[in-house]
């Protein structure tokens, strides 16, 4: 029984590691949930009218179409703008550098490869169709987080008077 536990990885660096990685893991399982029949675009039409309905009363049955197909595109680029920003933060690790352009690097193929695997994953279902059209907008909201990260690594760092007083 001892050396079963004794074949444990050290707590804190295998903590560490999954403090930073299991959300990016747990995003990519809601976007795999998100890919069923459940969240096909017949199932969503009915929460997004009555939203808009609510919002604007005098909306045409061609204004919800429009609307509902650019919430749902809306979704895809978002969904994987969060993906890009976890990744992101699982390579970063804590590390006192903001950016090194591998990790984006990095970032970007995981979230280009999982779209286009999610989209093949959706020819499976019996509601939905792959499109390479939407893996491309999905790696566009990927692409624009990091852009977007990116400019944000470009900030010097202010430091609070707080900060600047200990080092005195």
């Amino acid at each position: 029984m001892s050396e079963n536990v004794s074949r444990l990885p050290n707590s804190l660096p295998f903590m560490r590691k999954l403090f930073y990685w299991l959300p990016p893991f747990l995003w990519m399982a809601a976007i795999f949930i998100f890919s069923t029949d459940l969240f096909s675009a017949g199932n969503t039409g009915g929460t997004v009218t009555k939203v808009l309905r609510w919002l604007y009363p005098a909306i045409s049955e061609e204004g919800l179409q429009t609307a509902h197909f650019l919430v749902r595109k809306a979704g895809h680029f978002t969904v994987y703008a969060v993906l890009a920003f976890l990744l992101i933060r699982a390579f970063r690790s804590g590390a006192v550098v903001r950016w090194r352009r591998q990790w984006a690097t990095y970032s970007f193929f995981i979230v280009g490869i999982y779209a286009l695997l999610d989209e093949y994953h959706q020819t499976f279902t019996t509601s939905r169709s792959g499109s390479i059209y939407d893996s491309m907008i999905d790696l566009t909201g990927g692409a624009c987080m990091l852009f977007v990260l990116w400019l944000l690594s470009l900030r010097k760092p202010t430091f609070t008077k707080s900060a600047s007083a200990s080092q005195d």
